[in-house]
């Protein structure tokens, strides 16, 4: 028998869900970040439905960089390397879009750190044992 969820548990779920889905719209979007939106659902999910939050970990596009971060704290290289092309893609919207030049610098050293903090994370050491071993 199932046990019925409470309004925490609802809230929580809604809550994550809608995470979810900005992360969704932040791989189309530039300026919308994607991880930081799946990650936050995940962890919302862990506390309202475990099964939710299994399953956003067993999805096929955001599972691995979700499980390889809570396993490792880390990004496989062609994450880092989409990050910091859409940051930069970023950066140059700013310059053009905003005349305000002290706003668009501390956009710009604002990216400029998650940037760095997102190149500065290692790499998945279990793709690269199964990669090895593939190889051999």
């Amino acid at each position: 028998m199932r046990e019925r969820m409470t309004i925490k548990q609802y809230l929580l779920v809604a809550a994550a869900a809608l995470l979810f889905a900005l992360g969704v719209l932040g791989v189309f979007l530039p300026l919308l970040p994607t991880t930081p939106f799946m990650l936050a659902a995940v962890a919302l999910a862990s506390r309202g439905s475990p099964r939710f939050a299994a399953w956003i970990r067993a999805n096929r596009y955001a599972g691995p960089a979700i499980n390889n971060w809570e396993r490792e704290r880390a990004l496989s290289r062609r994450a880092k390397i989409t990050a910091v092309a859409m940051i930069a893609t970023s950066i140059a919207i700013v310059w053009w879009h905003i005349d305000y030049r002290p706003l668009a610098i501390g956009v710009t050293v604002g990216l400029a750190c998650v940037a760095t903090f997102l190149v500065t994370r290692p790499t998945p050491q279990h793709a690269a044992d199964s990669s090895r071993k593939a190889g051999s």
